[in-house]
């Protein structure tokens, strides 16, 4: 009998050790604990909107980012993103600045569980948009990268849709890629650097901003692609610029997804 008990007793404690080891805490759904990514979605948040300052991330009420976010930054600033649980999310990205005069950003997605996704925040503090997309992470049986686009440059009035010179391949790599529209991933080389250039479509003639002093210059990004991973170029700023300054500058810039 005292065996039996011993032996009873013993499964009962490795019963609630494995409940208490399957608990996660959770804010709203952000995952804060360890659970399976195939019950989440992996969410980044690119901040291509024009002069922001100083934005907070929240989903369903629940803070997620801890330092804010500024134009051309990326949250989180790697890959794949931060977690939630898959379904019908609130989010809300604004300044928290009490004197701030940004409009805030409300909206809601259905998010499936075991998807990635980038939100990109775009146009001007006073009327900020998002546009939500799929990320489709699929790593390479090879040792190929994969490079997608993002146009959202700024102008008040409809710009013309634009293509991606890749100076190394000496062609287009996107072409007709209108505001706020982001092309599928494409497989790219890798371990070799290479410049693009953004271009009205069509023209074959390369987009500039201009110096304090009237000096033209190229609109560039560089990236020597790493094996294996997913990138993401992005074309935003003031269309209109004409001078080079921090706020209305035209920018073609990169970040990773995985």
């Amino acid at each position: 009998m005292k065996s039996t008990l011993i032996k009873y007793t013993l499964v009962g404690a490795v019963l609630i050790g494995l409940t208490q080891t399957a608990c996660v805490k959770k804010a709203d759904g952000v995952l804060n604990g360890e659970k399976k990514l195939s019950d989440k979605s992996m969410i980044q948040v690119y901040m291509a909107m024009v002069n922001p300052s100083r934005n907070y991330i929240y989903v369903n009420n629940a803070a997620v980012n801890g330092a804010s976010i500024t134009q051309g930054t990326v949250f989180p600033g790697s890959g794949p993103g931060f977690a939630i649980d898959g379904g019908f999310k609130y989010f809300l990205i604004r300044d928290t600045l009490t004197a701030t005069t940004q409009v805030p950003l409300s909206f809601s997605n259905d998010f499936q569980a075991g998807k990635n996704y980038t939100i990109f925040v775009y146009d001007t503090t006073t009327a900020p948009q998002q546009r939500t997309v799929q990320t489709d992470i699929v790593v390479p049986t090879d040792n190929t990268a994969r490079l997608r686009f993002g146009n959202f440059v700024y102008s008040p009035t409809a710009p013309p849709a634009v293509d991606i010179f890749s100076k190394k391949l000496n062609t287009n790599i996107f072409t007709n890629v209108p505001v706020s529209q982001v092309t599928g991933f494409i497989p790219y080389n890798t371990d070799v650097t290479d410049t693009f250039y953004v271009r009205s479509t069509g023209t074959g003639v390369n987009l500039q901003n201009y110096t304090s002093t009237g000096t033209p210059v190229d609109i560039i990004a560089v990236l020597t692609p790493r094996a294996k991973r997913s990138y993401t170029l992005v074309f935003r700023g003031g269309y209109r610029a004409t001078q080079l300054t921090a706020t209305t500058v035209r920018t073609l810039s990169t970040f990773i997804n995985y």
